[in-house]
């Protein structure tokens, strides 16, 4: 004979279950103020931002944007200010190996995005030639060293006590 569980008995169980458990986090909060692990944090004795206007669904995505500088782009535009700091990108690069792989993976997504459909604004970037800016790249280098004082050289240093 397969006896049924009594609804209210359950019931009863689970509501203990959550009063426990709410005593619990309360604890766990205590604990922390006690502890001073909520003092300082940022926004703290502030008004809350926004509170009160309408509500956008898309808020926490807005903040998300502001707070990281996520700059969301169309991919031709995108591309466009890529190639504007490519020079800029591939001086902060050490060897040639590196500038090479950077100046190939530009080309291959500027030809990527020619052969998908257009979202935006027209795709306008070229390729850019590898040789012809690894070249520039160079010539950018060594004016970069010709300019750049060398560190001076020390003399070494002296013992005072000789043996």
């Amino acid at each position: 004979m397969d006896e049924q569980p009594d609804p209210r008995a359950e019931k009863a169980a689970a509501r203990a279950r959550i009063e426990q458990q709410q005593t619990w986090v309360d604890l766990q909060v205590r604990q922390a103020m006690e502890l001073g692990e909520f003092d300082d944090l940022p926004g703290a004795g502030k008004p809350i931002a926004d509170l009160g206007t309408t509500h956008d669904p898309d808020w926490w995505v807005k903040r998300l944007v502001e707070r990281e500088h996520i700059t969301v782009l169309p991919p031709a535009l995108q591309l466009r200010r890529d190639d504007a700091e490519l020079d800029a990108a591939l001086d902060r690069l050490a060897s040639e190996r590196e500038a090479r792989a950077f100046v190939e993976d530009f080309n291959a997504r500027v030809i990527r995005a020619r052969y998908t459909p257009v979202d935006g604004p027209p795709l306008i970037t070229m390729p850019r030639d590898v040789e012809a800016t690894i070249a520039a790249w160079r010539e950018r280098r060594a004016a970069r060293r010709r300019t750049t004082p060398a560190e001076p050289v020390r003399e070494p240093r002296r013992r005072r006590w000789r043996r």
